[in-house]
């Protein structure tokens, strides 16, 4: 069997939560193809979502967007891993960098920006960012679902604004 009918049926495997076989033949793909970027990938989300092993998942998406540059999938699962450890520095870098990157989806960068912007509490720049993703986007329910993620954000800056919170990320009183 080839390594791409390997790596295919390691998605499914994925896909069927058969993780354990998954991560074995991603393992036997790199080590027949150590620069094979979709296991690189896959090797990353699985340690990350069923393994809690996050220094081996960010290694693993780094070497994926290292090996094929173009290869768009790595990048989404890295934004999701920055953006879930709130390494927010770092996922602004990522981002600058994905806006080099032909093959990602621009209104996706502008709607992973602006949920960066939503988790920080910085809902202007959220919903400018929001906005930037309509622009960006062909897709009517994105579209869509942006347009409630602007008014979700308009809500929680009306909240801000007539609250007594004076350090909205601390809840307690």
């Amino acid at each position: 069997m080839n390594v791409d009918e390997l790596y295919l049926e390691s998605e499914a495997d994925i896909k069927n939560s058969l993780f354990a076989e998954a991560y074995h033949k991603c393992e036997s793909i790199l080590y027949e193809e150590p620069k094979h970027a979709p296991a690189h990938n896959s090797m990353g989300w699985l340690l990350k979502t069923q393994f809690d092993d996050y220094d081996r998942a960010e290694n693993h998406f780094l070497t994926a967007m290292r090996c094929d540059p173009l290869y768009p999938h790595p990048y989404f699962h890295y934004s999701t891993f920055l953006t879930d450890l709130e390494r927010f520095d770092d996922l602004e870098k990522h981002l600058t960098k994905c806006l080099t990157i032909v093959t990602l989806e621009k209104s996706w960068i502008f709607g992973k920006w602006a949920i960066m912007e939503e988790l920080k509490l910085n809902f202007e720049a959220a919903i400018f960012n929001y906005e930037k993703a309509i622009l960006a986007s062909l897709n009517d329910d994105k579209i869509k679902g942006y347009q409630e993620d602007i008014e979700r954000c308009k809500l929680k800056l009306s909240i801000i604004k007539q609250s007594k919170i004076k350090n909205p990320l601390n809840f307690k009183k």
